[in-house]
């Protein structure tokens, strides 16, 4: 048990990766500086964050995975990318999964944020000698979404942002829903995923309302959403985390009386 939470640590920190058996893995040995100056953080790390809360039931790895990196990159915190790729392509995300969230999140934490992962993703490809197939998505149709929804959720941003910025309307209804949310590299479940995640990771509780219940329309659970924000509090902070709960409380109310 100690092992794999000190290895899992490392990723934390950022450590360079190791071969083992021709694949890249992070390495067991988190770093020194932690230990010496901050004890009970590494304590922290290894015993409670990785040994306990990465091992909870209630979201798989590979989610935990999709969230960590979300929130990363919506916090800017590109230095501690490259762990968290490897880790997440350990996890059974897949590299074109990876450079999804990428292009997804540039829409919703800036295209500054994720022009600055786009570096690390590229290393830690090389690395890991992926070939161009593997993360560049294959042609294929676009997804379809409910009609019903989408003529209500175009008609609230006509009505609310259409008046006073046109413009920004248009790109919502038919670049950011009409072809992103469309698009096959990533699936509708895992979009609310990171959407969420990244919402909380910036504080964003006035948008986190629609996207949750979108979430949950794409097959979140309450559980699992309790448990993304729990996550999440290691990662972006408990303020943050604590904000987003009375979004959480409010939508599984609407939701449980509906």
């Amino acid at each position: 048990m100690k092992l794999i939470a000190t290895t899992l640590a490392s990723v934390f920190f950022s450590a360079l990766a190791g071969a083992e058996e021709g694949k890249s893995r992070p390495d067991p040995q988190p770093s020194p500086d932690v230990l010496e100056i901050t004890p009970q953080l590494y304590r922290y790390t290894t015993d409670l964050l990785f040994g306990e809360v990465w091992k909870r039931p209630d979201l798989p790895p590979r989610d935990r995975s999709l969230i960590t990196l979300a929130a990363l990159l919506a916090s800017g915190q590109t230095a501690q990318m490259t762990g968290h790729i490897k880790l997440g392509l350990d996890n059974g995300v897949k590299p074109v999964e990876i450079t999804g969230l990428i292009t997804h999140l540039a829409f919703y934490s800036g295209w500054p944020n994720a022009m600055s992962a786009v570096g690390v993703a590229k290393q830690v490809f090389a690395e890991r000698g992926l070939d161009p197939e593997q993360i560049t998505p294959p042609p294929s149709e676009p997804l379809t979404l409910n009609e019903e929804s989408e003529a209500k959720r175009r008609a609230a941003v006509e009505g609310s942002v259409g008046v006073t910025a046109p413009e920004l309307a248009r790109y919502t209804n038919d670049v950011l829903f009409g072809d992103l949310w469309r698009r096959t590299d990533l699936t509708p479940r895992d979009r609310s995923l990171i959407t969420v995640a990244a919402l909380i990771a910036q504080n964003q509780s006035a948008q986190l309302t629609f996207h949750l219940n979108r979430a949950m329309d794409n097959g979140l659970t309450r559980e699992q959403a309790a448990e993304v924000v729990t996550h999440l509090a290691f990662y972006v902070g408990w303020p943050k985390a604590m904000s987003a709960v009375p979004v959480l409380k409010d939508v599984f109310a609407s939701r449980s009386a509906g």
